[in-house]
């Protein structure tokens, strides 16, 4: 059994936490909240004790791992105090919002010896498993092309707190929503060694109307584009090109081939709860059975475009991703 504590019980911590009770292995017996009245109903339903004092579940012995769902400026601090308390580490995605303090912090864990797993759930997506799946077998040929999008509506219920601040969520959606487009790509084709940006509001709200574009050049020669809008309801779309083919993603269950000279082909997959899964891959890494499934080199990646973005909003220009 992994005994482990959460911090930030916002709508995101709270289905962690509800997830986790699906995983045998987990056990969330404490929890972190600075709201300690909002929180309290919540934590005294589920048997978990409550404090608005980070230090002390890393003091407490019990305590075997950290889950954090936690406003992403606070990551760093949390996760390398987590590591030097001999805790393992679950955190929400993005785990910073610059590649060097992600560097630090998986720098930490693994001198500990620690697992730090990012919770990009996903790419647990059945339609996305397999996606990459087509993608390695050759079946669409030579990978050309890549199309992203992912835009919520979420962004108009929230009109105040951490995540309308532009330091801790800027260039628009792109943090919360964009980020997974860009770590899908990431996973698919590799890291992207150029990209161009373009940030467009129209209100700043709340609740806040505005688009974000990037065109991408991979490392590998593969080209692609990404766009988020806030204000719309969900869509969602990843679509690989190949030489011989193309095969779109288009919810959690749902992709489409095509090939020359056939109908398109529609795959539907069972659904999975994919929070459960990625706490029960975190489960597997602790125990050292397997690796969580996102390694920190494409994480980093992930961060590296998603740095050259907001440089490229910033200056109008196409960044490398290595500036």
């Amino acid at each position: 059994m992994i005994n482990c504590a959460i911090a930030g019980l916002g709508r995101w911590g709270r289905a962690l936490v509800e997830a986790a009770r699906h995983v045998p292995r987990l056990r969330i017996t404490r929890a972190v909240e600075t709201d300690l009245d909002g929180a309290r109903d919540f934590c005294g339903e589920r048997r978990i004790a409550l404090t608005n004092h980070f230090a002390s579940v890393l003091e407490d012995t019990s305590i075997d791992a950290i889950l954090l769902a936690t406003p992403h400026s606070l990551h760093k601090e949390q996760v390398i105090a987590a590591a030097a308390a001999g805790k393992q580490v679950f955190c929400e995605k993005p785990l910073a919002l610059r590649r060097d303090d992600a560097r630090a912090m998986f720098a930490a864990c693994t001198e500990a010896g620690l697992v730090l797993a990012v919770g990009h759930n996903r790419r647990f997506w059945p339609s996305l498993a397999a996606l990459r799946e087509i993608a390695a077998s050759g079946e669409l040929g030579i990978i050309l092309h890549v199309e992203g999008h992912n835009s919520n509506e979420n962004s108009n219920a929230i009109v105040k707190g951490w995540r309308l601040s532009p330091e801790e969520s800027p260039g628009g959606g792109l943090t919360g929503a964009g980020m997974h487009v860009l770590d899908a790509f990431t996973n698919l084709v590799g890291p992207a060694r150029r990209v161009y940006a373009s940030f467009a509001a129209r209100e700043a709200g709340p609740p806040p109307l505005d688009t974000v574009m990037l065109a991408i050049d991979f490392a590998g020669g593969v080209t692609g584009t990404l766009s988020t809008v806030r204000a719309t309801p969900f869509y969602w779309r990843i679509h690989l090109f190949g030489s011989r083919g193309s095969a779109e993603v288009l919810d959690e269950v749902t992709m489409i081939t095509r090939k020359s000279g056939e109908k398109p082909q529609t795959v539907t997959y069972a659904a999975i709860d994919t929070l459960a899964a990625e706490l029960d891959a975190f489960a597997d890494a602790v125990a050292g059975t397997h690796p969580f499934p996102v390694p920190e080199m494409e994480v980093l990646a992930t961060l590296a475009a998603f740095e050259a973005a907001l440089a490229s909003i910033s200056s109008g220009q196409a960044v490398s991703c290595d500036a």
